[in-house]
């Protein structure tokens, strides 16, 4: 089963030739990747449309690319927000994804795996099929790494639990099947304020990111009333990396909507991390 593209054409381009210019213009423009963080385990990156956030999402992207390659990994672990309501807990989808860049394939003995190590999680395509948190990091891989396979996990439920048992069952398949993957985290951050309030209610959590520390990212968004979106997805992260021997968190790119809009009076903020 291949799952068509839902948002191609309104969240990123949907001509292939378009597509690919885009993604090489960002990646030019983000410049060299980080060399501490090619050592990444997991990364955060934007989900808005590319016009938005896609300057903010390179800088994941090349230090990922250069991750993969230095430790030799081909899959990727892709955890986003369900912002459509549907589904009770976390979805795996089992199909290939198509991108106008191409087929991304399913990893499908990892994916079928999340399944065996947590029996909450569902199956179902309809709870991903008009989702784009996950969909809109798949081309930036594709066009990195051609040949990459992944896993696509779309949390309905982003509390501490729906958090543990994603860490928990990408940790158990990874080791069940002697395989090593690189996950990404995707969430936006503060919605439609000023500019200058998202980056100070963003920092903290910002902060408590790069300390590994989920309890407190969590605390940090509650009391500033951060409407960062992928929480669940981010602590799924950090979790993951913390138990697979990270020790930090590296923030490489922190920016708004207003650079392209030219308007900072209500923004959507993004962030781009390395968990090493």
């Amino acid at each position: 089963m291949v799952r068509p593209p839902a948002v191609a054409g309104s969240f990123y381009p949907k001509d292939k030739e378009e597509l690919s210019k885009l993604i090489g213009m960002l990646i030019k423009k983000a410049g060299a990747p980080s060399k501490e963080a090619s050592n990444g385990i997991a990364f955060i990156a934007p989900h808005a449309g590319y016009i938005y956030s896609g300057y903010v999402a390179a800088y994941t992207y090349l230090a990922l690319a250069e991750a993969a390659k230095h430790r030799g990994i081909n899959t990727f672990v892709i955890i986003g927000p369900n912002h459509m309501g549907i589904g009770d807990f976390v979805n795996v989808s089992l199909s290939d994804w198509q991108t106008p860049l191409g087929i991304a394939k399913n990893d499908i003995e990892f994916s079928n795996e999340l399944i065996r190590q947590n029996k909450k999680f569902t199956t179902s395509e309809y709870e991903i099929e008009q989702e784009h948190s996950v969909e809109v990091q798949v081309p930036f891989i594709q066009y990195l790494l051609p040949n990459a396979k992944f896993a696509f996990l779309c949390m309905s439920d982003q509390g501490e639990e729906a958090s543990m048992a994603v860490s928990k069952a990408v940790s158990g398949a990874a080791e069940k099947l002697k395989k090593k993957v690189i996950v990404i985290a995707s969430s936006d951050f503060d919605h439609y304020e000023p500019a200058s309030v998202a980056e100070s209610k963003d920092m903290p959590a910002i902060h408590a990111i790069e300390r590994l520390d989920e309890q407190s990212f969590r605390k940090e968004l509650i009391k500033s009333n951060d409407t960062a979106c992928g929480y669940g997805a981010i602590a799924s992260a950090i979790l993951y990396a913390k138990s697979n021997g990270a020790s930090k968190g590296v923030l490489l790119k922190y920016g708004n909507s207003g650079y392209a809009t030219g308007d900072f009076s209500s923004v959507v903020a993004y962030a781009s991390i390395a968990l090493l």
